[in-house]
């Protein structure tokens, strides 16, 4: 019994999540192209027959684009507030559903519940999978550690977490002060020190897998975040996931052992739309 986790694309270029298990599977965020995420899926051998659901978190671009695509194409439904649906991908209404904070929903055998959180758009939320005493969360585009994120981090087993910018960096970079300061004004991104403040003081003795994600281009680098969290890591694997390629799948069990199940060798899949 073991939760599978793969991140297809993370970075302000696209985002796109999927989690599941042996029989059924999710996305969080669709920000790659349809035909993009169908090669992506098909290079790790994962159906997407299997995915019972996209939820989406907020309304930006880099985690819509191909919502509505893959979405149409598959008959998948589409989890998504009312209030990013207003401001979000064109949707065929009946593949459409609401949903609110705080609200467990059931996708086959997973549980997904959802919680607000702070960031510069019209209803932001992240996500915890959960299946057979096994959770997954997935905290990117945050603009703060509040009180809901710790409680929900706790309870991962391997997590989906922002470490958009260097603090240095972001300050000597190139972007306008405005830029700058929407980033890091609370609604913006989560930096590599508050994403490791985190970690260091709330990751659960049963965590195997943190996956760093959402990384800039401009303002972080793969190396830079990656060492930071290893000095910390103890037995929790730490993972970039890229901007350019999927990363492996990875297997998350309750009690830390991998299950038997082959991952195909990745080579480089570069992005042919952005």
């Amino acid at each position: 019994m073991a939760l599978f986790i793969t991140s297809l694309n993370s970075g302000s270029n696209g985002n796109c999540y999927y989690i599941g298990n042996h029989n059924d599977a999710l996305l969080i965020d669709v920000g790659i192209s349809c035909r993009e995420t169908e090669k992506r899926m098909k290079q790790l051998e994962l159906d997407i027959k299997k995915v019972k659901a996209i939820f989406v978190s907020h309304e930006h671009g880099d985690h819509i684009k191909g919502v509505s695509v893959l979405a149409n194409k598959y008959k998948i439904p589409v989890y998504i507030t009312s209030l990013t649906a207003k401001n979000g991908p064109r949707l065929i209404s009946h593949l459409s559903k609401d949903f609110k904070a705080n609200q467990t929903i059931a996708v086959g055998e997973l549980v997904v519940t959802a919680f607000a959180k702070q960031h510069d758009a019209i209803d932001p939320h992240s996500f915890i999978i959960s299946y057979n005493k096994i959770t997954v969360g997935v905290f990117t585009d945050i603009g703060v550690v509040c009180d809901k994120l710790t409680h929900y981090f706790k309870q991962c087993h391997a997590a989906f977490l922002e470490a958009n910018y260097d603090e240095v960096l972001l300050e000597n970079g190139r972007y306008p002060i405005h830029l700058k300061n929407r980033i890091r004004d609370g609604h913006g991104h989560l930096s590599n020190k508050q994403a490791l403040e985190l970690f260091v003081a709330h990751r659960p003795h049963f965590m195997t897998h943190l996956l760093l994600s959402h990384l800039s281009k401009e303002n972080n680098t793969p190396q830079l975040a990656e060492e930071l969290f290893a000095q910390h890591a103890n037995s929790t694997a730490i993972i970039v996931a890229s901007r350019n390629q999927a990363t492996p799948v990875y297997t998350i069990t309750a009690n830390g052992l991998e299950e038997k199940k082959l991952t195909p060798l990745l080579r480089p899949v570069q992005l042919g739309l952005f």
